[in-house]
């Protein structure tokens, strides 16, 4: 795997916004384009930052005056899950086929034992990488 190439695997079609769009019209692209985070250019294409759904969890929680919504009204219910027995280029294909980040790991009574991520995943791949080469 050494010689695959980050310009391999790269996604090229980047999705920007400048530096004073407004929070609203961002989450909104990040939703439409199904991605998780948007890079803030200037206006010559030059990186300025990067906007993460993540930070959009410190966005609300910041937020004055907080809203009195649950998160059952923005949950999703259609949840695809795991175990812990499934070979992981499974779930991993499962994750790429399904766009999504999180997949919770549970026992034979739907019980939740774990979730699994991508990041989890990189994690793994960049241990073997590391033990291969040492």
């Amino acid at each position: 795997m050494e010689d695959i190439l980050v310009g391999r695997v790269m996604t090229s079609d980047v999705i920007t916004v400048h530096p004073d769009t407004f929070v609203e019209e961002a989450a909104s692209l990040l939703l439409e384009r199904g991605v998780g985070s948007l890079v803030v250019v200037d206006d010559d294409g030059r990186l300025e930052g990067i906007l993460t759904s993540t930070d959009f969890v410190a966005i609300v929680a910041a937020s004055k005056p907080k809203a009195q919504t649950t998160v059952e009204r923005y949950m999703s219910t259609d949840v695809t899950t795991a175990s812990a027995q499934d070979p992981i280029i499974e779930v991993a294909d499962r994750m790429v086929d399904l766009g999504v980040h999180h997949l919770p790991v549970v026992d034979d009574d739907g019980g939740v034992i774990g979730i699994v991520s991508t990041t989890d995943l990189a994690e793994y791949l960049s241990g073997l990488e590391t033990k291969r080469t040492v």
